[in-house]
C-alpha cells in the first residue's frame, strides 16, 4: 500500500498468481476460466520482468529469459498463451508453480535477508534428523 500504483513488479505477480491458486483451490472456476485466469498471470509475468532487461533493440524473450534465470519452457508457454491454442490446465498450474519458486528465490528470500531460503533448508534438515533419530533403535532403549 506504500507504493501505489508503483507497485513492485515482483509483489503483483505474486499477487496474481496467488490469486490464481486461491480460485483453483476455491473449485468456483471451470477448467477454461483457471487457464485464462493463469495464463494472464503467467504472460503479464514473463512480459513484465523481461521487459526491464529490453534495451532499445529488441531481443529475444527467450535471450532475456536465459539471463535472469526463467526456465525456457515458461517463456514458450508465454508464447502459446498468447498465440496459439490454449495449454492444458495442469501445465498452467506447473508454470505457476515453477514462477512462485522463481520469485520466491529470486526476489522474496532477498527481501527477508534470505531467511526464507535458510528456514527451508533448516525445516528440510530438521525432518530429515528426525526422521534418522526415530529410526534409530538404540533412541527406543
Amino acid at each position: 500500500s506504500r507504493y501505489g500504483p508503483k507497485m513492485p513488479l515482483a509483489v503483483d505477480c505474486t499477487a496474481e498468481l496467488v490469486r490464481c491458486k486461491v480460485l483453483d483451490s476455491s473449485g468456483k472456476l471451470r477448467s477454461h476460466e483457471l487457464i485464462l485466469s493463469y495464463g494472464l498471470a503467467l504472460v503479464r509475468f514473463v512480459n513484465l520482468i523481461t521487459e526491464r532487461k529490453q534495451k532499445m533493440v529488441n531481443i529475444p524473450l527467450r535471450q532475456l529469459a536465459r539471463e535472469v534465470d526463467i526456465p525456457i519452457w515458461v517463456v514458450d508457454l508465454r508464447h502459446e498463451l498468447t498465440h496459439g491454442k490454449l495449454p492444458q490446465l495442469a501445465l498452467c498450474r506447473k508454470g505457476c508453480d515453477v514462477v512462485l519458486d522463481w520469485l520466491r528465490k529470486t526476489y522474496w528470500s532477498r527481501q527477508l535477508g534470505n531467511n526464507l531460503c535458510e528456514e527451508t533448508e533448516d525445516e528440510d534438515e530438521q525432518e530429515d534428523t528426525e526422521a534418522n533419530t526415530e529410526m534409530n533403535s538404540d533412541t527406543w532403549e
